[in-house]
């Protein structure tokens, strides 16, 4: 088992379950925690040509513990061999399984601004099989203009757009102000996943997961953990 701390991150208890059992039930929070830090650390090697890896350079990366990633790991399964290490395609492929993130999943991006215009031109959701598909703003002067292949739309599109392109997962980078009336929009409009760069605390239905993200607080989170 695990918790969530009050910055939003995933800590592991001494209890921490590994893997999956056979009916199929859901990782821990903290096995899935560590594993998209894993993958994150792996796609990067992947794209600077690194064929294998050992657990001590994924504790580098992520300051995990080399013997708590080797745990992880062997819980699904021998993926490494001692004295060689892990071979990066293999597990990237094996941990998107475990994850169960291995096809294409279409992402709407609320916001055009500076924030939003580096997210939607960036390979930060690509490099693990996630596509910007759409970008919505409500500012006339941003409707209409591109950012890369995409124009953007306004906002009172979504529901016909995120129908159209099997949308289930929107990202906003708004202002905190504007957050929760989109929210509300997108929640009935059936998204189920929402990653939130602003400030705003969202009130979405139990059915729909909110994800917030702060660079403030991730660095907060670093000095604490880290730095002390």
């Amino acid at each position: 088992m695990s918790y969530t701390d009050t910055v939003g991150h995933d800590r592991p208890l001494a209890t921490d379950t590994i893997g999956v059992d056979k009916l199929g039930e859901k990782l821990s929070l903290g096995v899935a925690a560590r594993l998209s830090r894993y993958l994150q650390v792996l796609t990067q090697a992947h794209k600077m040509g690194k064929e294998t890896i050992s657990s001590q350079e994924l504790a580098d990366y992520t300051h995990v513990n080399s013997t708590q990633i080797r745990r992880d790991l062997s819980g699904f399964g021998k993926f490494g061999k001692r004295g060689v290490g892990y071979n990066v395609d293999s597990l990237v492929s094996q941990i998107r399984k475990i994850l169960r993130t291995s096809g294409q999943h279409n992402i709407a991006l609320f916001g055009a601004g500076h924030l939003g215009t580096a997210i939607a031109t960036s390979d930060i959701f690509a490099d693990h099989g996630f596509r910007v598909v759409a970008v919505f703003d409500t500012d006339d002067d941003k409707v209409g203009t591109e950012i890369g292949p995409l124009t953007v739309r306004h906002n009172g599109e979504l529901r016909q757009v995120i129908e159209e392109e099997d949308i289930v997962v929107a990202v906003l980078a708004v202002p905190s102000a504007a957050a929760q009336v989109l929210a509300d929009d997108l929640s009935d409009a059936g998204v189920k996943i929402i990653f939130n760069y602003s400030d705003a605390l969202l009130q979405v239905p139990p059915e729909v997961t909110v994800h917030t993200s702060s660079p403030a607080v991730d660095l907060l989170y670093a000095l604490y953990f880290y730095l002390t």
